[in-house]
């Protein structure tokens, strides 16, 4: 009786041993990747650069679908983009949970360098994100008039419409920005509404 009680109570605590193993691997591997992530955002090439030597995914997301390049961009971190797209090989057209690309992020923030970087990316112009919203709308949000000529000379549509029925002009407007607005409204491109 005692022999089964010890073997029974020896399973039970090489299992219980193994359970934390397991728990203590997981938190490593969240920890890991958390200081993955936060390289990305300060733009840290060099501990980017070991993530990947050592076998990390250039396009893993968190759990918000962001890569390591859409925190890059958003951060303005123009060097660590450009690590990122040309040794790590990014996939520069990926989207967020939201649909949002990481040229979407560095127009947000108001990273022109980066974004003019990640123009010239090969990806639809007209990306949408679950709104409908493309880049050029967030140009024309934030008054980003610069990107937003750029923009539409690499082929963006400035009749566009989002989900939500604005137009690119509209949301220029809705910021105050009348002689931005006028200009859209007054560009030839064909319509094209949000799928």
């Amino acid at each position: 009786m005692q022999h089964t009680f010890t073997r029974w109570f020896l399973t039970a605590i090489f299992i219980l041993c193994s359970f934390t193993a397991i728990a203590s691997q997981a938190q490593n591997a969240e920890a890991l990747k958390a200081r993955y992530f936060d390289a990305a955002r300060a733009g840290n090439i060099e501990l980017l650069s070991a993530f990947y030597e050592a076998g990390v995914n250039a396009n893993v997301a968190d759990e918000k679908g962001y890569t390591a390049l859409i925190l890059a961009a958003y951060h303005g971190h123009q060097k660590a983009v450009t690590y990122l797209i040309d040794t790590a090989h990014a996939d520069t057209c990926q989207e967020d949970n939201k649909g949002n690309t990481a040229l979407m992020g560095a127009i947000f923030k108001g990273h022109l360098t980066v974004a003019k970087q990640l123009m010239f990316a090969d990806c639809n112009v007209d990306a949408q994100n679950q709104q409908g919203q493309t880049a050029l709308m967030f140009a024309s949000l934030f008054d980003r008039q610069e990107l937003v000529q750029e923009l539409i000379a690499s082929g963006a549509n400035p009749q566009h419409t989002d989900l939500s029925g604005n137009t690119v002009a509209d949301i220029a407007l809705s910021q105050g920005n009348y002689a931005l607005a006028q200009a859209l409204t007054n560009s030839k491109k064909q319509p094209s509404t949000a799928k």
